[in-house]
Formats: C-alpha cells, structure tokens, sequence
C-alpha cells in the first residue's frame, strides 16, 4: 500500500436485480465500507442498479469519475443476466473476450468436460484489464483502470478484497472515539451543533439508540484524522455532555 496525504476516496456499486427486489439481502457494503475505512479509504457513495447494460455503464462512467476508485459487486456469474463484465467493458470502450488467464484460474476448479459455454463466461474479461485471484473458487474478478469488479458472493468477495487491499493507495487514517451521552438526541443537539461548528474540520455524530434499561440514550461519535484536533473537539464534547447528562 502507499499512503498519500490527500484523500483517496471510494465508490461501491451493488449490480443486481436480487438486491432490489429484496430476495437477496445485501452483506458486501457494510463490509466493503469498514475494510476501506481501515485502510484510510473514505466511501462517499453507494449505489444499486439493476442488471441492465445501460444503468450499469452510466454508473460506472459517473462514480470511476468522481472517486479513486470504484468497487462493483455482483453480475460476474456464468448465467445469461451476469452482465457486468461486458458493461464494464463498454464503460471504457475495450473489447471483451475469453482470457486465457481467466479460463486457466477456472480449469484449476472445474474439470475440463464440464467447462461448458456458461462457465466459460466467468473467464470473458475487458480487454487490458488485471485479474483479481479468487481463491475460494477460482473465477476471477478484474480490475480496470481504477474499476475493481468483484463477486457478489460475500465469501468470494471479501477473499477478492483481501487480494486487491496490499495494491491500493492509501490515507491518512481516521481517528474516532465515541462519548455515551446519557441523555437524550434532543438534550445535546442544540450545543453539539455549537461545538460542531467551532471544529469545522472534526466530524462529530449523534446516534441515538434504546437502552437495555428501556431509555432513549445517544453516543456521540467525534472523528478527525488530526489527533489533536480530535482531542480538542472530544473535551468540549465531554464537557458539554458532563453538564446535560440526565443519568
């Protein structure tokens, strides 16, 4: 990995019509999110569309533009709606093709006989495109450009994430500590709001949540790459909370 002092940042794309008609229910972005975050990897943008070639395009050309770079999951499969490689491959207007990389990775886990015309769609890649290992079931992923593809099987991907992970570039990490109100989101809201903008360059949430005694409490969340500046917005915090506790 090489860190860099400017923030590298990250997209997710979910491709797949299972996701958004709820039969599949989607593991990969909580996932994918916290993997980066150690990493120093900020996730900006999350989206899901459908197995169609045109919404696909679209959202790989808007998010590879925006962000460091894009991880798509979903769509790399052997059957005829696992579209992904060839979307990808328009999106950069490459040609795609069986490779011979890719056919030999899947040679290692299925027999030749049964290497039929589906399972050989698993091996068509972007033309100039890097392979991604997959060491759970051989079936590559890719990477093109600043475009990481990768299987929709949490199992597969994370293996494919941990494949890619030594070779990105990285940020300064994030800092984050966590203060339990004992109060209510309505009691610190008006002077976190205060405190917030004091530290324009600390990131400071309010997460409210049920107690296990039945009573609304909040955790306030102060994040910061700056060790210090994270430490100056944390004691006003506590601060504040230590003279609105309810509890």
């Amino acid at each position: 990995m090489t860190a860099s002092v400017e923030p590298v940042t990250a997209a997710i794309l979910v491709i797949g019509d299972e996701i958004l008609s709820g039969r599949t229910k989607d593991r990969n972005i909580g996932y994918i999110a916290e993997y980066l975050t150690t990493l120093g990897i900020d996730v900006r943008e999350v989206r899901v569309v459908p197995d169609v070639e045109e919404e696909i395009v679209t959202a790989v050309n808007a998010l590879r533009a925006r962000y460091t770079y894009l991880f798509t999951t979903g769509g790399i499969g052997p059957t005829h709606d696992d579209i992904t490689a060839d979307s990808v491959a328009k999106a950069f207007g490459v040609s795609i093709d069986v490779d011979p990389r890719a056919r030999a990775m899947l040679l290692e886990y299925i027999k030749a006989e049964d290497l039929n015309e589906a399972r050989l769609r698993m091996a068509r890649i972007p033309d100039g495109a890097e392979l991604v290992p997959n060491p759970v079931s051989k079936a590559p992923g890719f990477w093109i450009g600043n475009v990481i593809v990768m299987a929709g099987v949490p199992t597969i991907m994370q293996a494919m994430l941990d494949q890619v992970a030594p070779r990105l570039r990285t940020g300064v990490r994030m800092l984050s500590e966590t203060i339990l109100a004992n109060a209510r989101e309505g009691d610190v809201g008006g002077p976190l709001r205060i405190i917030a903008e004091a530290h324009p360059e600390v990131t400071i949430g309010s997460y409210p949540f049920m107690g296990e005694d039945g009573r609304p409490n909040t955790n306030l969340v102060v994040r910061s790459r700056d060790p210090r500046k994270l430490a100056a917005a944390l004691a006003e915090v506590q601060a504040m909370v230590d003279t609105v506790r309810r509890w």
